[in-house]
């Protein structure tokens, strides 16, 4: 049976202001090596997919409420996925797999010192078996939506982001080791970062 790691419950009265952390988010690819904290952690989880307690609802808008997306987290602790309506990880590997990530993204070496990178995948099913063909763009959409709610998140808490978009999909399902029904869709690498980078 897989370690689940229960999180902290989120914060949702942060110091830094909507508009603020739009002002300031930049893209950031110079990381310094320092681990995030586990509530750090489940803070930018509960901004990517976060789901309220009672509430089938989540904080980034789907269509139909099809929730097409799954997360994962990928530390130097290993990999893990969220679970939204139980606001934990799943823990699916204990192995700190950064550099087979930065590698299947064609080499780009930030992601391997990131101390945190967010893989979003998408089951298409879920969507375009209500909508059909469309739903497909539904789905990046919704990737769009979740992503960007991680960048400024990630201002939000002093850190900084990068989004990743460049990667080969089969590597990428390879080091996550995801079902064939999941597609990698997006990457955002997130940590502390220089300061001359703000």
């Amino acid at each position: 049976m897989a370690e689940l790691i229960k999180l902290a419950e989120p914060n949702q009265s942060g110091s830094m202001s909507l508009e603020q952390a739009m002002a300031v988010r930049r893209s950031r690819r110079h990381f310094l090596p320092k681990s995030l904290t586990l509530e750090q952690i489940g803070q930018l989880a509960w901004a990517a997919q976060g789901q309220d307690a009672g509430s089938r609802y989540r904080t980034a808008p789907s269509a139909g409420a099809t929730y097409p997306l799954e997360l994962f987290v990928v530390t130097d602790e290993g990999i893990s996925r969220y679970l939204p309506a139980k606001h934990s990880l799943e823990k699916l590997t204990g192995q700190d797999l950064r550099a087979a990530l930065a590698s299947a993204a064609w080499g780009q070496e930030f992601i391997q010192a990131a101390p945190l990178t967010l893989v979003f995948a998408a089951q298409f099913s879920r969507t375009t078996g209500r909508y059909g063909q469309r739903g497909v763009r539904y789905v990046y959409m919704e990737a769009g939506h979740a992503a960007q709610n991680v960048h400024l998140q990630a201002e939000a808490l002093g850190l900084g982001s990068v989004a990743v978009g460049a990667f080969d999909d089969a590597g990428v399902s390879k080091v996550l080791s995801l079902p064939d029904y999941l597609e990698p869709l997006y990457m955002v690498a997130v940590g502390y970062c220089r300061e001359k980078e703000y």
